[in-house]
């Protein structure tokens, strides 16, 4: 797909991290962007940052775990632009689970579902009908991470769960947009290939009064610099990718039509491996070993 002046991006989680990376990005390659967020202080300070740029904005605050306010955020894209060329779905939490699986606040997995799985669900039904109506080349990039997406972190396992859940959604998007020769492309995003500075270690400062948690956290959360410094102090080499990098990388794989927006990586790719080889030799997952829980 090309890209093109005057097209339009929606992109969710838009606020920080690398949805605004990939709308600035967007709106540098002349795109119309729409912003939406559920974090409304942060959404207003991108949008005014990216109008300050000369981008033509548009934001919204949403829970994308609400199919109505989805929805509603498309009706409003429509309304006001009358198109969509490219849909980014990335919205995404951490649950803030602690301890082994069957110990899990059950609130923990709904909140994580909500946000990372259902919400992607309801941005592909709220604007894949329309954008294949319009007949135009379009294009979808839903949001995955290493983590589950190749193969789970066992120590955050409700976010790893949710993240293969949307691996499998985007291929079966793809299968479907195929099987139909629609015009629109799909492709499953895995920011990296190393840690990113993002939001994402704070989302408990935006967890709905629904979702909250049944009993008290037994540790405190602890922020990204935390564990940075924890990380060094182990010993442990802390490596960052800048988010431009990644929205750089969508860009790129959205004029090629690139399914997996996947950096390379010889951690990654030895984890594919070794994940790929264990199910062809039936095997036991060894791979999971250096993460099993103390």
């Amino acid at each position: 797909m090309d890209l093109r002046e005057g097209q339009v991006a929606v992109v969710t989680g838009a606020a920080s991290g690398v949805g605004l990376a990939m709308a600035r990005r967007f709106a540098a390659e002349g795109l119309r962007v729409v912003l939406a967020d559920v974090e409304e202080a942060a959404l207003e300070e991108a949008a005014a940052g990216l109008r300050g740029d000369g981008a033509a904005v548009h934001a919204r605050v949403v829970d994308v775990g609400e199919r109505e306010e989805v929805l509603a955020l498309a009706e409003e894209t429509y309304g006001r632009f009358g198109a969509v060329h490219v849909l980014c779905n990335n919205a995404g939490v951490g649950s803030g689970a602690e301890g082994r699986m069957w110990e899990h606040d059950p609130n923990d997995w709904r909140w994580a579902f909500a946000v990372n799985v259902w919400g992607v669900f309801h941005g592909i039904q709220a604007f894949v009908p329309r954008m294949l109506a319009g007949g135009g080349p379009g294009h979808v990039v839903n949001t995955s991470s290493a983590d589950g997406g190749i193969a789970p972190l066992p120590t955050a396992s409700v976010y790893a769960v949710t993240k293969a859940a949307v691996v499998t959604m985007t291929e079966s998007l793809y299968a479907h947009l195929r099987a139909d020769r629609a015009p629109v492309g799909a492709s499953v995003l895995f920011p990296g290939p190393h840690m990113l500075r993002t939001g994402l270690w704070e989302s408990h400062r935006n967890r709905p009064a629904r979702y909250a948690k049944q009993r008290p956290r037994r540790t405190p959360y602890r922020s990204l610099g935390q564990w940075e410094a924890a990380m060094r102090e182990a010993g442990r080499e802390v490596r960052f990718t800048p988010v431009e990098e990644v929205a750089a990388l969508v860009v790129d794989g959205i004029r090629a039509d690139r399914f997996w927006l996947l950096p390379e990586s010889e951690h990654g790719d030895a984890q594919i491996r070794a994940r790929s080889q264990s199910m062809l030799d039936r095997a036991d997952p060894a791979y999971l070993e250096n993460f099993i829980l103390d």
